[in-house]
């Protein structure tokens, strides 16, 4: 009975809404003279702040601002690390960005116009062996309840037993970006792939220190938790002077032990997951045009819903204690309304997305290109869906955009979403009808 998308407050039968955002965002890498060691710094500045949002209130109303308030976290520090060059490889501590293959499990949101991205407070070692690199990472990826210490500078984590940490063993045949463009102006098949194995655990748990009063008990009560999960991801890529094709693979398993979040209250059964997901692009170039053809899948839940949103579980403990959603990074991108807008993000379906690039205009200095995509969607699971039928959509995405060589980028982008049976409601006779999308990007590389 709700909307999938937020509608007009003033009135719920409207459809059209609006809204700019901004970032500024700096990428800091500082070097000691003549060593092997280096800080790397990434700070977003107003990040993703919506514009008009911070109206100077002096008078009382909106209608009298006279300018912006500087909002309370203007600056955000999303990474910080030092890396240091040793004799048999280099040392990265800090917290640092985390991605890998296409970016479908773990996305660092360096893509343009990425939104989120993962950061992780890690001690990695990576090393070259055999034409390989071999990398492990030991990651602290939560910590409980923290205390100030008598000095009031630093805080005392009070309970080492509800930690949560993770440690990850990767091996890769990886080129840089500058290395495989020389490699195909020499007509040369470069050829790349990597594997991972990952492994997460969590002994105890504090549900009252993220929960509040949901948690119905003291923020300090601990509780057995028994969490572990173990992802193993694959990754592939060929390139030639016209042709890319790449490809990644994921399989996740977990299992809790004890999935009440109410301290007293157990359930019998524990939690599990058995999740794959899929990604494919492809690409080739024919007297310069650009088309290609993508795909993906991410297994799914029996459980109604999608399971994209905290809102939308796919778990009813203690009668349902699966999990088996799979769920893309929310920054790899395939469409730019059904998944994107409405779901959030690829889970509990699979999708065909046919695209092309074709070049306008090129002056040298500037170009303007034209690319358009159709994406077409169903469901894994057809209890997944509003009306029970798998089919989910078709989506038309073309786009202008105009870059110079000094990295200026302007972009208009235009969607349309045709939803199919699955979003229909026949208890409601109610029928799903088009979404549309504009949207013009900016960017100002420097």
């Amino acid at each position: 009975g709700q909307p999938l998308f937020p509608v007009p407050a003033g009135d719920e039968s409207a459809q059209a809404l609006t809204g700019a955002n901004l970032r500024l965002r700096t990428d800091m890498r500082f070097r000691g003279p003549g060593s092997g060691l280096s800080v790397v710094l990434r700070t977003d500045v107003l990040d993703n702040l919506t514009l008009g949002s911070t109206p100077s209130l002096r008078d009382g109303t909106p209608a009298s601002s006279t300018g912006q308030e500087a909002p309370l976290q203007a600056l955000r520090v999303k990474r910080a690390y030092g890396e240091a060059v040793l004799p048999i490889g280099v040392l990265s501590v800090g917290r640092q960005g985390s991605h890998w293959g296409l970016g479908m499990v773990a996305n660092g949101g360096d893509a343009e116009g990425a939104d989120s991205g993962d950061a992780a407070d890690r001690i990695a070692f990576v090393t070259p062996l055999i034409g390989h690199i071999f990398a492990v990472a030991y990651d602290i990826s939560a910590t409980g309840p923290l205390r100030d210490d008598t000095s009031f500078s630093r805080s005392i984590d009070i309970e080492p037993t509800d930690d949560v940490q993770n440690l990850t063993f990767a091996f890769m045949r990886y080129h840089t970006d500058l290395a495989r463009r020389r490699r195909s102006r020499a007509g040369r098949t470069t050829i790349e792939y990597g594997a991972y194995a990952s492994h997460r655990w969590q002994e105890n748990d504090i549900p009252g220190s993220y929960l509040g009063d949901a948690a119905n008990g003291s923020a300090n009560t601990v509780m057995k938790r028994g969490f572990s999960a173990t992802a193993t991801d694959v990754w592939f890529r060929l390139a030639t002077r016209t042709l890319r094709i790449e490809a990644e693979a994921a399989y996740l398993h977990a299992n809790v032990e004890q999935a009440s979040l109410v301290p007293g209250v157990e359930f019998y059964e524990p939690a599990t997951s058995n999740q794959f997901g899929a990604a494919l692009q492809s690409s080739l170039d024919v007297a310069g045009i650009r088309v290609g053809v993508d795909a993906g899948m991410a297994s799914g839940d029996a459980s109604p819903g999608f399971g994209a949103q905290a809102s939308d579980p796919q778990a009813n403990p203690p009668f349902d204690t699966r999990i088996d959603n799979f769920r893309f990074h929310t920054d790899y991108r395939v469409d730019r309304i059904l998944f994107r807008e409405i779901i959030g993000t690829v889970t509990d379906a699979w999708y065909l997305r046919p695209h092309v690039r074709v070049p306008l205009v090129d002056a040298g200095g500037a170009r303007l290109l034209f690319d358009t995509a159709l994406i077409s969607s169903w469901a894994m699971e057809a209890s997944s869906t509003p009306s029970g039928e798998r089919a989910l959509g078709v989506e038309v995405d073309p786009s202008l955009r105009y870059e110079t060589r000094d990295g200026f980028v302007a972009a208009l982008e235009y969607a349309v979403l045709m939803p199919l049976g699955a979003f229909d409601n026949p208890a409601a006779n109610l029928n799903a009808r088009a979404a549309q999308l504009w949207r013009l990007h900016l960017g100002f590389p420097f």
